[in-house]
């Protein structure tokens, strides 16, 4: 069969990457940590609230290593009831295919795509992160194969609903994830034993008419809980992601949902036991911009809320848990 595709060049396997720019034991063991105390989270041993924060896109390793290391002693100002877990997001799905589709495809969103160059960057930019703050960084599935690949991988994996609204769909994701699947993978047949810790993140969803639409309100978690109890699922867990179709993409919005959410939580048991977090766009500055705008620590992707108003609001969150 004739392709049209132009083979490029033959990219490194992620075992050479590893060994290129290996992490020091310091670092694996602060992971581990990291990734423990999200695990407690989502389990009900840690009663406290998981928040994951920063860009919608992690476009720049010096802006988003600035932004991350600004959460520190705030995160330290609330470590007592808020668990910060930095959002560095790296590949950016389009909804259509074209613009720019992260710091995997374009390391400098002003050139030309470099996949090389980017697995390089995203590498050095999570091991970082790591080193520098103590931090561990959420990611999030949503296909097939990732449903299978977060079956067996240590961290804890989150589902987003899908666009279109239905919550069978991510339910569906979580239970293929909890399980024990054989699979094809690199080359591989492979097995893997399950994550539980595999969770749900709302992020609302768009209409037939194309218009957003929230699914953080109260009656929308009830449903969830239900969903999950009709599941038997072990370990109900959700994180409401207070942008994208939840707020449509108002972002200031999101100090709003946010409040809400803790609201929702101290009127119901079966909610605050189901909502282990949220989930807020923030960045250095206000709103977005145009790529060749090149304003620093401002997001070139969705709006986002700036630093000052994003430090405000998880103090504010603190005090209200």
């Amino acid at each position: 069969m004739q392709q049209n595709a132009k083979f490029i060049r033959k990219l490194p396997i992620p075992m050479d990457i590893k060994k290129e720019f290996p992490v020091t034991e310091e670092v694996a063991k602060v992971r581990e940590a990291r990734v423990e105390e999200m695990r407690a989270i989502l389990d009900g041993r840690d009663s406290r609230l998981m928040l994951i924060i920063g860009p919608c896109s992690a476009d720049r390793e010096d802006s988003v290593m600035d932004y991350v290391c600004r959460l520190v002693p705030l995160q330290e100002k609330v470590k007592d009831k808020i668990l910060i877990v930095p959002r560095i997001y790296t590949n950016k799905p389009r909804t259509n295919g074209s613009g720019y589709k992260g710091m995997l495809h374009q390391p400098d969103p002003s050139k030309k795509p470099d996949m090389l160059e980017g697995i390089i960057a995203i590498r050095r930019l999570h091991t970082r992160a790591v080193q520098e703050t103590g931090f561990a960084c959420a990611r999030s599935v949503e296909n097939q194969q990732h449903r299978l690949v977060a079956s067996g991988i240590d961290v804890p994996v989150g589902m987003k609903n899908p666009t279109g609204g239905d919550l069978s769909v991510m339910m569906n994701s979580i239970y293929a994830a909890m399980g024990d699947h054989t699979f094809l993978y690199r080359g591989w047949e492979v097995e893997t034993a399950g994550n539980p810790y595999a969770h749900a993140i709302m992020r609302g969803y768009v209409n037939e008419k194309g218009d957003s639409r929230p699914n953080y309100h109260y009656e929308d978690l009830m449903q969830l809980h239900e969903l999950y109890a009709e599941k038997g699922i072990k370990n109900p867990a959700c994180i409401v992601d207070c942008n994208h179709a939840n707020s449509g993409k108002q972002y200031l919005e999101q100090i709003r949902i946010a409040k809400e959410v803790l609201h929702s939580k101290r009127h119901s048991n079966d909610i605050n036991t189901l909502v282990k977090g949220l989930m807020i766009e923030s960045y250095i500055e206000d709103g977005n911009q145009k790529i060749s705008e090149g304003t620093y620590g401002k997001s070139i992707t969705d709006a986002c809320l700036g630093w000052e108003k994003s430090e405000k609001l998880v103090l504010e969150l603190a005090d209200l848990l």
